[in-house]
């Protein structure tokens, strides 16, 4: 068992204070402020929350829920956004100028055993901050998902295909950018896939959930063929902040540069952490009946993404082509020399090595 430090907040906004603006020397939009983000506990609002504070500082709030009291960041707005009247009024308060909307319920059991609660999570909010943004006219970016999609053999989805979720998660995520686009025309709604960095609660996201269990040597099984195009969320921010600027209205992928399986993923995770590699077991969707059903490969082309913004945002995750695996059994080929630890995964793993001068200022001051 592994003694484990989760990396505060005040860590992130340090980390997200000492990355480039931008890569390439490229100068970003100033967003509209004063901005709102939800959904700030899960994994990509977590991440895109500590960006947005550490470039604009008081001018950021993260929405949280009541009984969120020990959410470590500044500047919250504590409100159930179910509640349209409640959510009008503390917005105008603050006289919130954009919205970023990173907030849903992606719990997959728990939307497929309770659909009237997943609708409430993954519909009515959208359909109440859509209707906000277009009544005060101001910019909204929501977030969706690859899994509007269901998977087919090679993935690739493009922005214009047709939906087709396997369950009630994507259901709702599907129903979501359809309130979007009939209430708030005007927004811009991205696609995106596997948010990569670490979470607010140590075990949320795909890094985090796997090595919770490699932490206490309990074993983990993923699919083989389950395949998503992750994503490092810094590198999401900044797209983010692009859209919050921009005038684009419409669905955009949003997803990253490579395919990865979720074996392959949590082979990344096992042998970066330095884990023990004979507690990962693989096998195939179709071994297991799994309830909810679960998406295949639903991997995303984002080229048009790029094209809008006249480069390529997305570094391929994992950032190191050494970290990718060729076979099953890579996480066990280790060499003696090899650097393996939590704190080393969460670097490589959760932050682009793209948005940092040089080697050496990336893997400096690890937590």
């Amino acid at each position: 068992m592994r003694v484990y430090r989760r990396p505060t907040y005040a860590e992130m906004l340090n980390e997200c204070r000492r990355q480039l603006d931008a890569p390439d020397g490229r100068r970003l939009p100033t967003p509209p402020l004063p901005l709102l983000i939800t959904g700030v506990t899960g994994v990509a609002g977590y991440g895109t929350l500590a960006y947005f504070q550490s470039r604009f500082p008081g001018q950021v709030f993260g929405a949280v829920q009541e009984t969120d009291v020990d959410f470590p960041a500044p500047d919250l707005i504590y409100a159930d956004l179910r509640d349209y009247a409640t959510l009008e009024r503390l917005l105008d308060e603050k006289r919130i100028a954009a919205i970023l909307d990173c907030a849903g319920n992606c719990a997959l059991k728990a939307c497929q055993l309770d659909p009237p609660l997943a609708w409430a999570l993954n519909v009515e909010i959208v359909s109440n901050l859509a209707r906000y943004a277009a009544k005060r006219g101001i910019r909204l970016v929501h977030l969706s998902v690859d899994m509007v999609f269901g998977g087919r053999p090679g993935g690739g989805y493009r922005d214009d295909e047709p939906t087709c979720p396997v369950n009630v998660y994507g259901q709702t995520m599907v129903a979501g950018e359809r309130e979007v686009a009939d209430v708030c025309p005007n927004a811009a709604t991205l696609r995106i896939s596997m948010p990569m960095t670490v979470s607010y609660n140590g075990h949320a996201g795909a890094i985090d959930w796997i090595a919770s269990r490699f932490r206490v040597d309990r074993p983990a099984t993923l699919y083989y063929d389950e395949v998503r195009t992750p994503t490092y969320v810094d590198e999401m921010s900044r797209v983010f902040q692009e859209f919050l600027a921009n005038d684009f209205a419409g669905i955009l992928n949003c997803g990253g540069k490579r395919q990865v399986s979720l074996n392959q993923m949590a082979q990344i995770i096992n042998r970066t952490g330095g884990f023990d590699p004979e507690l990962l077991f693989g096998m195939l969707i179709e071994e297991s009946c799994p309830v909810p059903p679960r998406v295949r490969n639903c991997s995303l082309d984002s080229s048009k993404l790029a094209e809008i913004l006249g480069y390529e945002p997305f570094t391929p995750w994992p950032g190191n082509p050494e970290h990718m695996p060729d076979a099953r059994d890579w996480h066990f080929k280790r060499r003696d020399d090899e650097p393996g630890s939590i704190p080393y995964m969460n670097r490589v793993l959760g932050f682009s090595p793209r948005l940092y001068r040089s080697e050496e200022d990336y893997l400096r001051d690890l937590f």
